[in-house]
């Protein structure tokens, strides 16, 4: 039988981006350019840039804007207007919940890099090597709201980073507490985000909303599905999210308590082990390995390991003792790859290969 995978470069799904003109819409844009298995056909934004080329819509931040999709006409965000089935939200949350969801009822399956569904019941929180198996949460989303679409949602950018760190540990010893420091890219405020002057020489002890979605989704994403919905796992998480001068890369400094502790060396061999789910290995955007261990006394570094696996893998390092709980470690992830556009392009792929856009039509 003819392996599926196989027939998805030379028949790739059209895609559109919503919200194509910000940091994370051109990552996406970025990302999307040359991908095997899906063709960027459309890009829609907000009306001060409908009917413009993309070129001239943009401010465009990194490296050479797609020379093809430069070309393309700005459109709406409306499903009216919007063809493609699978469609990626770089949107604003003050924005993404009435314009996903008529997306998902007009069926769209709708990648959202927004905070809008991510804790609802029934929207699968995906992070693929993770909890790929929660996305089994769209039969009853469809059932329930009536949407022949869906919608699946990544998560918090630190969260990304967090729960892939963890997730090899949980599944062996059981996370039960973790207190949360994070170092967080100024990219992660978008574009054009912290002013200068603000950020330049400073760390900012703030940012708005971010403890609680660290506290929130970590327990989402590392539940279990017990067939209808997601039993969020014991875990209580104390977040101190700082903004820092760095341009990309979150790091995250981590002190665990577990139902079983490991000693470090133990927990260092589990990390290096994991494979995460099988069914993300050999996916276009899918890292191999997904969590890389450093043993140097000062990594992992944003500078120097934050476009390792192409920009979607954990780094982690410093796993030692901790005084108060059991373990102590560091990890860091580019959070705009891994955390924001990547993620969902990855999520789309897990979809696309375990079957769950059956009964989509690509056009």
């Amino acid at each position: 039988m003819t392996n599926p995978r196989s027939l998805l470069a030379a028949n790739r799904w059209p895609v559109a981006v919503l919200g194509a003109t910000g940091a994370v819409g051109q990552a996406f844009v970025r990302l999307l350019a040359d991908h095997p298995w899906f063709d960027l056909v459309e890009i829609a934004a907000s009306e001060r840039s409908v009917g413009k080329s993309y070129r001239d819509a943009t401010r465009w931040l990194e490296g050479k804007m797609p020379e093809r999709t430069a070309k393309l006409t700005v459109k709406p965000c409306d499903p009216l207007e919007i063809k493609a089935k699978i469609v990626f939200s770089a949107l604003d949350s003050s924005v993404a919940g009435d314009v996903e969801a008529a997306f998902a009822a007009a069926g769209r399956v709708v990648l959202s890099n927004a905070k809008n569904y991510r804790m609802a019941d029934d929207v699968p929180l995906v992070i693929p090597e993770v909890n790929g198996h929660h996305l089994s949460l769209l039969d009853r989303q469809r059932s329930e709201r009536g949407w022949p679409g869906g919608i699946v949602t990544n998560a918090n950018c630190a969260v990304t980073v967090i729960a892939m760190a963890l997730a090899p540990l949980h599944e062996k010893f059981h996370v039960r507490k973790v207190f949360a420091t994070t170092m967080q890219a100024v990219s992660g405020a978008g574009y054009p985000g912290v002013a200068s002057l603000d950020i330049l020489g400073n760390t900012i002890p703030y940012i708005g909303d971010e403890e609680p979605k660290i506290e929130l989704e970590l327990t989402k994403l590392l539940g279990t599905y017990d067939g209808s919905r997601i039993v969020p796992a014991e875990i209580v998480t104390s977040a101190h999210a700082n903004r820092v001068a760095v341009e990309h890369g979150h790091t995250v400094c981590l002190s665990v308590q577990f139902e079983h502790p490991p000693t470090p060396e133990v927990a260092l061999d589990t990390l290096r082990a994991w494979k995460g789910d099988p069914a993300v290995h050999g996916l276009p955007s899918a890292p191999s390995p997904a969590i890389i261990v450093r043993d140097e006394l000062d990594r992992p570094q944003p500078r120097r390991d934050v476009m390792d696996g192409r920009g979607m893998a954990v780094t982690v390092g410093r796993v030692r003792r901790d005084n108060i709980f059991d373990l102590r470690l560091v990890a860091m992830a580019h959070n705009v790859i891994r955390g924001a556009a990547g993620g969902s392009i990855l999520n789309a792929e897990l979809m696309v290969a375990s079957g769950q856009l059956i009964g989509i039509n690509r056009t």
